[in-house]
């Protein structure tokens, strides 16, 4: 079963236009044990991922990519010459992993953080609440058509009209828990 995700990078260190330029590359790089487990332990070759420009004027998602290679061990972590050193990590225990993505495609227009926050379908996104600082969360299926469909969008236009359809789903919600009148 396919999954889904959302991978954080600032465009000044690596952006979905680098991405397009070089096709494939290893996500190298994560330094938090919890983004490590995704990788580690659920990122299957073929889930999904929302490529996410981050600590940016629009912070947003800009296109997406596929996990091409499953995680191994992220030999920058050993490398004295990465800006991803990490004095701790051995060969023979290596503490960080990465997973190789693959290019899929760049959106015509980046969907920014206030419209991802402003569309009720996404509510319950792991990056929209409080205090999440994580570079990698799962995404459900449904959250990550949606972000396509705001993509193709003009900026602003599904989340403008969504409040009256949500309206009208929850008036039918609210009228079939009500008792049947006699």
């Amino acid at each position: 079963m396919v999954q889904h995700w959302l991978l954080k990078s600032e465009p000044d260190v690596f952006s979905i236009e680098d991405l397009r330029r070089v096709n494939r590359t290893w996500w190298e790089g994560v330094r938090n044990y919890q983004a490590r487990n995704f990788m580690k332990n659920q990122m299957q070759v073929g889930d999904l991922a929302l490529f996410y420009h981050s600590n940016c004027s629009p912070p947003g998602v800009a296109g997406w990519m596929k996990i091409s290679q499953p995680a191994q061990v992220d030999h920058s972590a050993m490398d004295p010459h990465s800006k991803y050193f990490d004095p701790q990590a051995k060969a023979e225990a290596p503490r960080w992993y990465c997973v190789e993505v693959e290019f899929a495609r760049a959106f015509a227009r980046t969907v920014s953080l206030p419209e991802l926050r402003g569309a009720s379908a996404l509510r319950g996104m792991m990056i929209l609440r409080p205090g999440n600082r994580l570079s990698i969360t799962p995404v459900t299926a449904a959250e990550f058509e949606w972000i396509l469909k705001l993509s193709e969008s003009a900026p602003g236009a599904l989340t403008k009209a969504e409040p009256q359809a949500r309206r009208k789903s929850n008036s039918t919600a609210i009228q079939a828990r009500l008792p049947e009148r006699s």
